[in-house]
């Protein structure tokens, strides 16, 4: 978290203090980023969807998204940032080919108290040209939510509607198994801080394949976060993780820069499309 003395000087925070939270939610306040979801096999690795990742206004500490979202959450502003937030990664991502996945991350909260989010989401993504089939909604957990009941119906409509749901940050703080219960998610990822030297590391191989094992269990995948090293990769693999994503394969890009990529070539959609 960062400390409040550091945002005193007027060049680090955009706009008045009073008008900070309508200045990040104004035509220039967010911007999307994209970073690979990729399917690691033994002869290849195919783009099998992207995360949504989202940073403030520019040449300022809250481009930074821990520096956002703890301003965010403070102002208890999740629900009307989390809106916008949508509204701009699947406008973003109208041009990335099917059958590449779409993953935002919406707060838990958020979920439980916005009780039109599945049908703000199906016509966003009408709008967008993105099949309901290639979303997933990553719930991030930094507070109780709002209303449970409210949060379970909302969870149970987006499934309905051929929406995936991954838990975000497994092995994390506030990523319980309370939320595995409740949300009964699809897919399970994991933490940056469990993925880190695993090849070395007998404690957090013993977690992450107690994790494989309840996703396994649960008809669920997992998703390795942080991936830097080929080590690390060939480690995850011999436990049974088929998904990565990290700056092994790439840092977060702008759409235009992913669709210039390796990652979006003909053969490789193609391969991507027979997974």
């Amino acid at each position: 978290m960062m400390a409040h003395g550091s945002m005193a000087h007027g060049s680090m925070a955009p706009g008045t203090r009073g008008g900070l939270l309508e200045e990040i939610l104004g035509p220039d306040g967010l911007s999307v980023l994209v970073q690979p979801i990729v399917r690691v096999s033994p002869r290849k690795r195919t783009l099998h969807g992207v995360e949504c990742l989202s940073r403030g206004p520019k040449g300022t500490l809250f481009e930074r998204p821990d520096v956002l979202f703890d301003y965010v959450r403070r102002k208890k502003a999740e629900l009307i940032v989390d809106r916008k937030v949508v509204a701009l990664a699947l406008q973003t991502c109208s041009r990335i080919p099917d059958p590449v996945r779409v993953s935002i991350n919406v707060h838990a909260s958020s979920l439980g108290r916005d009780r039109d989010f599945s049908s703000y989401l199906q016509d966003l993504a009408a709008a967008a040209g993105i099949r309901m089939s290639r979303i997933t909604i990553e719930i991030v957990e930094h507070a109780p939510m709002w209303n449970k009941p409210q949060f379970l119906q909302t969870v149970a409509d987006l499934q309905r509607l051929g929406v995936m749901m991954a838990l975000d940050d497994v092995g994390a703080g506030q990523s319980n198994y309370h939320m595995i219960l409740d949300a009964a998610p699809n897919c399970f990822k994991v933490d940056a801080f469990i993925v880190k030297d695993i090849h070395s590391d007998l404690r957090r191989r013993a977690i992450l394949a107690s994790v494989v094992k309840l996703a396994s269990e649960l008809g669920g995948s997992v998703v390795a976060e942080g991936v830097e090293n080929e080590e690390d990769l060939a480690a995850l693999s011999e436990l049974g993780v088929a998904f990565m994503q990290g700056y092994l394969f790439s840092r977060p890009v702008t759409v235009d820069q992913l669709l210039n990529s390796s990652w979006v070539r003909p053969a490789a959609l193609a391969a991507s499309a027979g997974e």
